[in-house]
């Protein structure tokens, strides 16, 4: 049975300045598939997810929801089923979690959706049902990387942008983010983009993924393949040998 196609960048290029940071860039997101995106530092792996959510313009290029090309805007594309976790566990640490959760649903018009979206989300969080009431920035790094990506889920999207959810993470809470991802995936059917360094880690959850360099899109294969491709060495050691 053919997936349908969820998300489009199409042709993309970004420009900040003089630096060319994407270059006729395409990347396809698929209903309920685990996306990677790979690559050396600048490679333009976190300019992809900005670009899809509307945080920085197009030079050019589009970007296509359900094969429509759409104006992406932040707000309207949570509204349309597209949420955003940039990296760097940004939780607001002066407000409870369940605040932060609060605001992940700010686009529901229904309050009553907001209280059951937030039960629903809590079902893969159980360690944040147990601390509601506590201010997120008396939470450890995993326990705020966790709110980030559950507060992303309360609006109930259909596709999840994920910018490095591994950084400054310890192995251990490496593998249970990656697990959450994968629960999440699995039991939510929520297509997942995931820009991420720890290469063992994301190729075990992903189903395709994309490798950049230098603003383009490189290769694009199915993740088993890749991890065995030996193109991921040769791009990383291109990059540091520039």
């Amino acid at each position: 049975m053919q997936k349908e196609i969820l998300l489009q960048l199409k042709n993309a290029s970004v420009h900040y300045g003089s630096v060319r940071a994407l270059q006729n860039a395409s990347i396809q997101i698929d209903e309920g598939e685990i996306v990677a995106l790979m690559g050396p530092n600048g490679a333009g792996k976190s300019t992809v997810l900005k670009a899809l959510f509307g945080i920085t313009p197009l030079a050019s290029g589009e970007v296509l929801w359900h094969e429509k090309e759409v104006t992406p805007r932040a707000h309207e594309m949570v509204t349309r089923g597209i949420t955003y976790v940039p990296q760097g566990r940004q939780v607001f640490k002066s407000l409870t979690v369940y605040e932060n959760l609060e605001l992940g649903g700010y686009a529901l018009a229904n309050k009553k959706d907001l209280k059951n979206n937030i039960d629903e989300v809590l079902k893969f969080f159980p360690v944040l049902k147990d601390k509601l009431q506590t201010k997120a920035g008396f939470l450890s790094g995993g326990q705020q990387q966790m709110l980030t990506i559950a507060r992303g889920l309360v609006s109930d999207p259909k596709v999840l942008l994920l910018d490095e959810p591994s950084l400054g993470l310890s192995p251990k809470i490496v593998k249970e983010v990656f697990e959450k991802i994968k629960e999440i995936n699995e039991l939510r059917k929520i297509a997942v983009v995931v820009v991420e360094h720890s290469i063992k880690s994301v190729l075990a959850v992903a189903q395709r993924a994309y490798v950049l360099s230098r603003g383009h899109v490189v290769l694009e294969k199915p993740a088993h393949e890749l991890a065995s491709s030996g193109v991921l060495e040769r791009v990383f050691l291109s990059s540091a040998l520039t």
